[in-house]
């Protein structure tokens, strides 16, 4: 098999393709042939060396794969069962997708639903399944599409992408925050109404403004985020996913003092295993096939360094590909 690998030495993290034996993956009661990764925020700053992703080396990155099952020790699991996985801890504190094979846990996995290949499982992937829950959680919070306009931030990304569309086909006026002005026609094509330059909502967030969003799906964080909240609705509510332009939060109480604006913190690394199937067979109904030619594009494994430099100059839309067995 092969993988990319990254070590570190003398504090400098290398990232290369090697070859390596199923005896050297890490214990778990699983191994999967793996047929397709992606490349995700995460995963591009940990083969770019950032701190604060990889908590040990050396590490196979990749947070996401979808393969079939070549052994199994769990009775839930067959050999030739096809699968899915995102989140756990996966390219961070235990080999990844970006890999011919991957041994892991049998509780990180979720089987593929019937009507789903394995590369539209990552089409989607981390990004489309954390889009889903941010939807869920606008639904749960009571925004509905009557309330008004929803905003995405980051809409141009794998995440925002899969949220714009998602948003539009359950009836909601979607507003899509992008830097790239160029990509105003790919998001107007997944259903956003009008597309809004990030340069908007980059300067110091006022306490209150005018009362612009019923609710907003977030993934960028700092500046931004304080915006959105201090535009929208009273009873309105942020799902908040991402801190690519910050963690910290330059905002008052007042919004949610005054307005009563809910944020609502969206994980998808540790959502519980239990519900993760319904969450998948959900995504599986609502997306149409259109989705997963407009917004993908595909890759070698040799070809991930390149795209995860390019990923964090913003240079990337959509989402990324990484065929294992191409």
């Amino acid at each position: 098999m092969k993988a990319l690998v990254l070590q570190q030495t003398d504090e400098k993290i290398v990232s290369g393709i090697q070859p390596l034996t199923t005896e050297m993956l890490p214990a778990g009661d699983i191994i999967v042939d793996i047929y397709w990764s992606t490349l995700n925020y995460k995963d591009a700053l940990a083969i770019c060396g950032k701190a604060g992703v990889v908590r040990q080396y050396p590490m196979v990155p990749g947070i996401d794969f979808s393969g079939v099952i070549h052994h199994s020790e769990d009775p839930r699991f067959q050999v030739g069962q096809h699968v899915l996985l995102t989140g756990w801890g996966v390219g961070e504190t235990h080999w990844g997708g970006l890999a011919s094979q991957a041994r892991v846990p049998a509780k990180y996995l979720t089987p593929l639903p019937e009507n789903l290949s394995l590369k539209q499982a990552m089409v989607i992937g981390t990004a489309g399944f954390t889009a889903m829950l941010c939807v869920n959680a606008l639904e749960e919070a009571g925004v509905t599409p009557d309330k008004g306009e929803v905003i995405v931030s980051g809409a141009s990304g794998g995440v925002g992408s899969t949220a714009v569309q998602l948003l539009s086909l359950l009836g909601y006026e979607v507003v899509a925050i992008s830097g790239r002005e160029e990509n105003s026609s790919y998001l107007q094509s997944l259903g956003a109404k009008r597309v809004l330059p990030r340069s908007d909502f980059t300067h110091p967030a006022k306490p209150l403004d005018k009362q612009l969003w019923a609710g907003a799906i977030d993934t960028v964080g700092g500046e931004l985020l304080a915006n959105l909240l201090a535009q929208t609705h009273y009873n309105g509510t942020v799902a908040a996913c991402g801190l690519a332009g910050g963690f910290d939060l330059p905002t008052s109480v007042m919004p949610f003092i005054l307005r009563n604006v809910r944020l609502q913190g969206v994980d998808s690394v540790y959502y519980p295993a239990v519900n993760r199937p319904k969450v998948w067979q959900r995504l599986a109904e609502l997306l149409p096939p259109s989705f997963y030619e407009q917004v993908s594009n595909e890759i070698k494994l040799e070809d991930s360094v390149e795209y995860a430099k390019k990923l964090l100059k913003n240079e990337v839309t959509g989402r990324t590909l990484v065929n294992l067995r191409g």
